[in-house]
């Protein structure tokens, strides 16, 4: 059966790609109804082109691909919290987006005596829960999956052409942080800029995508503004800074790892409703691990 599924699935994100049918998961047999680990990640992997990829960070990081789902948690970080809420809805899959262990490769070894990862790996071995990091795949199809959730977060689908530029109606970089605040529920952020200065084209770049690579897609689209997850305070921020100082218009908008990609780990639930509409699935934001005051 495993085999047939596999098969079905090659052969209809083929006819997908031709534009022949729609979602093929719809008109699956209804009679299928237990799925494997595996089978949901090889569900979700048949969609990204060019996959699957030699290397990844998007590997399993507890639990077996064999096992059956009973329910699906989508989350950006599997946290204690999350993990015992899963606990209680009876969900043995957590789709997180960020790595599970501390560190990006979820390396263990140097961890195994340490009793902070002693709870946790305990909390969900014993309770079968299965952790399959979504990062890299879910970055990499043909729409980014994270992108397109945080578009939708931040109510701007009308103005999103599938990439990172965004031209809204004029505003000031003050209302956009004050929309940002609003929508995703964030008590304060960071920002660099004058906030009465104009905010139209905005280089919108969830997570952390590195200050070089910031700086030069900044340098690329020439934007108003730049929102970004994170960034090392010596690289953006000073260019950004230094920018203002030689009499540039330039703002930087920096929402916090965690909430700039929350909208993605949202995608990751109306996925499996989309796909496998027979499964329960659960959003459930891990929240930032850093307070403001």
């Amino acid at each position: 059966m495993k085999s047939n599924r596999r098969n079905f699935i090659k052969k209809s994100s083929l006819l997908i790609g031709t534009g022949l049918i729609g979602n093929p998961f719809s008109v699956y047999p209804s009679s299928l109804k237990n799925y494997t680990v595996g089978e949901i990640m090889d569900i979700f992997i048949v969609q990204v082109p060019n996959a699957p990829f030699s290397q990844t960070v998007d590997t399993l990081k507890t639990g077996s691909k064999e096992q059956q789902v009973t329910g699906v948690v989508t989350t950006m970080f599997a946290t204690v919290k999350v993990i015992r809420k899963a606990i209680e809805l009876k969900a043995n899959l957590i789709i997180a987006h960020e790595p599970t262990f501390y560190n990006h490769l979820d390396e263990t070894e140097w961890l195994e005596n340490d009793p902070v990862y002693q709870f946790k790996r305990k909390l969900l071995d014993e309770h079968g829960i299965a952790v399959w990091r979504n990062h890299d795949y879910v970055h990499s199809l043909k729409i980014d999956g994270v992108q397109a959730g945080v578009v939708k977060e931040l109510g701007w689908e009308s103005y999103y052409k599938q990439n990172a530029v965004l031209n809204l109606p004029e505003n000031t970089l003050g209302d956009l942080i004050t929309h940002i605040k609003t929508k995703m529920g964030i008590q304060a952020l960071r920002y660099v800029g004058d906030l009465s200065q104009k905010a139209s084209k905005i280089l919108l770049m969830p997570g952390a995508a590195g200050g070089r690579r910031q700086m030069e897609m900044i340098m690329k689209e020439k934007p108003d503004v730049l929102i970004c997850g994170e960034s090392p305070e010596w690289e953006t921020p000073e260019y950004v800074r230094n920018a203002n100082e030689m009499g540039e218009k330039l703002g930087l908008i920096v929402i916090g790892h965690s909430a700039s990609e929350e909208g993605g780990s949202e995608f990751m639930a109306a996925w499996v409703k989309e796909n496998i509409p027979e499964m329960p699935v659960y959003h459930i934001p891990s929240g930032n691990s850093l307070y403001v005051k």
